[in-house]
């Protein structure tokens, strides 16, 4: 395929192709006070519903949702006791989310868009069960940005704040499982114009604004970001590729679509705007047809959202660091590359408020944030997120607090990691912890008396054979040291 693309001329063919990207935020969900926390249990209950065609405000019925209607299918839902009656569609939304608001307001300054001072909060009709209500909600925040590449500007049609849909469990011929847990998480859409004139260029874009992404307060993790491309070449209609959650793809898979578009084109037929989906081969697949004009209308039960100019001067002045600014800083911290990389997906804030307690070793607070809770998430076979609730930023500060105090011996912050998970209170295990290292003191003080004029390995050697190997090798050569006046 690499020797065809070389043939290819995008700008003879009449190239054209923009991204969408919708990534989710890490706040509460958009119109409601739950956490946006993915479930692994079982469910507590659910609810089942239907898809009916009606006309929207133009008094046109929607192509796709007409199309998906007749196929009537039934939509499962399966909900918690940590799932409200917004996610139910049985009441109103609450106020649109102030903290995701911002961060979407961050994003669209650091994409130099202009940001609407006043704007319509919409639903958009949603045709494949993945909603309740049948629609979601999202707003078009601001507009008319655009980014730099090597290619060329690409200019960044619009910045939308959207809510996500419903998480797929399992799609059969004639009915659809979703979960509620992911309904409502806040998501950002970003749009680009349809600039982009090559594959290559393609990709860059998607890398360049996930780098913008990944400077704010975003979620991590695989299905946490989707990008999907519209593409055309002369003679065919849009297409849509949804599906790509790694741009190392893209390239391929616009290839390969290109020349689907051209046998169709050569053959005189007709290219379809239709959705299509991303195949792990770099093939296409269809989905749907392409939705029409007539499935967005206003939110009724929300009132206009107002953008005051205090509080876009607030987010202003609180914009984050691009990571390779970061990057640079935490290379100055002597920091490895890997825990640099480790950092900057998602840790960075973290690491400064701990950073600021302990500035000794950013090393060690790197590990402690990043390698040594994956380890025991590894080793305890917990969720990541499981691991984070208990060693929490408050814990590892306090932790830090007691290792510069000198109550807890640095080289034994592993060990009660693991304490803790198992349900025991900081206090106490830094009590235990000073207790022994006092008792282990006084064992290697009566050695020296003993036995006085050895060497530090030499006494090294005798307390790790009377320990039996069961003590920490650093914190011992510490304690001898100490008593050796060195």
């Amino acid at each position: 395929m690499s020797e065809e693309n070389n043939k290819i001329d995008y700008n003879k063919l009449g190239f054209k192709s923009g991204l969408e990207i919708h990534q989710q935020l890490d706040t509460k969900k958009l119109f409601c006070n739950c956490l946006s926390v993915l479930r692994q249990d079982s469910p507590d209950f659910i609810i089942k519903r239907k898809l009916h065609a009606v006309a929207g405000e133009s008094g046109e019925v929607d192509t796709a949702v007409k199309h998906e209607a007749e196929k009537n299918k039934e939509f499962i839902y399966q909900g918690y006791d940590t799932t409200c009656l917004v996610e139910l569609d049985e009441v109103p939304p609450y106020e649109i989310n102030q903290e995701a608001l911002k961060i979407v307001l961050q994003i669209a300054v650091l994409l130099n868009a202009r940001i609407f001072p006043i704007t319509q909060i919409m639903r958009k009709t949603v045709i494949d069960g993945s909603n309740t209500s049948g629609f979601q909600r999202t707003v078009l925040i601001a507009h008319d940005g655009w980014i730099v590449t090597k290619s060329g500007r690409v200019g960044i049609q619009s910045i939308c704040l959207e809510e996500d849909a419903a998480r797929i469990v399992e799609r059969k011929e004639n009915q659809s499982i979703f979960k509620l847990d992911r309904l409502g998480i806040p998501l950002v859409e970003i749009a680009t114009s349809p600039d982009i004139t090559d594959p290559e260029q393609v990709k860059e874009v998607a890398l360049y604004i996930g780098k913008i992404l990944r400077s704010c307060k975003i979620k991590r993790g695989l299905g946490t970001i989707r990008q999907d491309i519209n593409l055309s070449i002369r003679r065919g209609n849009r297409v849509e590729i949804k599906g790509f959650q790694d741009p190392s793809m893209m390239v391929e898979t616009v290839n390969q679509e290109i020349q689907r578009q051209l046998n169709l084109v050569n053959n005189k037929k007709e290219v379809k705007a239709e959705v299509r989906n991303a195949l792990a081969d770099g093939k296409t697949e269809f989905l749907r047809p392409m939705p029409g004009a007539d499935r967005m209308y206003p939110e009724t039960d929300l009132p206009i959202l107002k953008i005051s100019r205090d509080l876009l001067n607030e987010v202003k002045k609180n914009l984050p660091r691009l990571k390779e600014d970061s990057e640079k800083d935490l290379k100055k911290q002597g920091l490895s590359d890997e825990l640099i990389k480790l950092i900057l997906e998602g840790y960075l804030d973290d690491f400064e408020v701990l950073l600021k307690v302990y500035s000794q070793e950013p090393q060690l607070v790197a590990k402690m944030l990043t390698i040594w809770r994956n380890e025991l998430s590894t080793k305890l076979k917990k969720d990541i997120d499981e691991i984070e609730s208990v060693l929490n930023i408050d814990i590892l500060e306090r932790m830090l607090i007691e290792v510069k105090k000198g109550n807890i011996d640095k080289n034994q912050i592993k060990p009660i990691f693991s304490d803790l998970m198992e349900g025991k209170k900081l206090e106490e295990v830094a009590k235990q912890e000073k207790k022994a290292t006092v008792g282990l003191e006084e064992e290697i003080m009566n050695m020296i008396r003993e036995k006085p004029n050895l060497s530090e390995n030499a006494y090294m050697g005798l307390v790790m054979k009377e320990m039996k190997g069961k003590v920490n090798a650093g914190e011992v050569m510490g304690i001898i040291r100490k008593l050796m006046g060195k």
